[in-house]
């Protein structure tokens, strides 16, 4: 008997399929792509994509190889963040690989900001346009705050007074490193324009 083709993937009644480029960049970034795709789409429901950034990074913990991918997707309300990486599972008796999703929806109003931070080689040669060869994309929404604290100073350099502290709050719940030379010029591209969808939608 020959085997059955393969049925395409369809949405849940409640859902929408993902756009193709989407897809295209889920499964360039190659990790467990199905379960991903799956996992964002859960997510985003019945509502469409207006722009998105799939980010995956690779890192080593006691020369194991450890992945993790990040994808960020923006809808007409609402910022949903879904991120993947895998373990080994040692509590089941015998030690496996296992996958972990984590998705996150946020409101638009939610979101307080989008700091972009541009890294330049050799300054003084930057060509207008360009804007270097490595970002750093960083969103808050309030869900993690850092706090920075100085000790307080005054104007007079002969006062020995405690002035106690003082510093600032930062938001910066979720912070992608893009490098042209890590990720590729599209990538780079890419992150940019997520960057300037998502300022604009906030500042709606």
């Amino acid at each position: 008997m020959e085997p059955m083709p393969h049925a395409p993937h369809r949405a849940a009644a409640d859902t929408v399929p993902l756009p193709d480029d989407l897809t295209r960049a889920i499964e360039r970034a190659g990790y467990y792509p199905a379960l991903v795709a799956d996992v964002v789409q859960a997510a985003l429901g019945s509502e469409d994509v207006l722009s998105h950034l799939v980010h995956q990074e690779t890192t080593f913990d006691q020369d194991v190889v450890r992945r993790h991918i990040t994808v960020l997707a923006v809808t007409t309300s609402r910022l949903v963040i879904a991120h993947a990486d895998d373990h080994t599972d040692e509590q089941s008796g015998a030690e496996q690989e296992v996958a972990t999703a984590t998705t996150e929806s946020v409101p638009l109003s939610a979101v307080r900001g989008v700091m972009l931070t541009h890294v330049v080689p050799q300054p003084q040669d930057y060509r207008r346009g360009s804007l270097g060869r490595e970002l750093t994309l960083t969103l808050g929404w309030g869900a993690v705050n850092r706090v920075d604290l100085l000790p307080a100073t005054c104007s007079d350099p002969d006062c020995e007074a405690d002035h106690g502290y003082e510093g600032t709050i930062a938001s910066d719940d979720i912070s992608l490193r893009i490098s042209a030379a890590a990720d590729g010029e599209d990538a780079l591209r890419g992150a940019l324009h997520f960057a300037r969808e998502l300022s604009a939608s906030i500042g709606r």
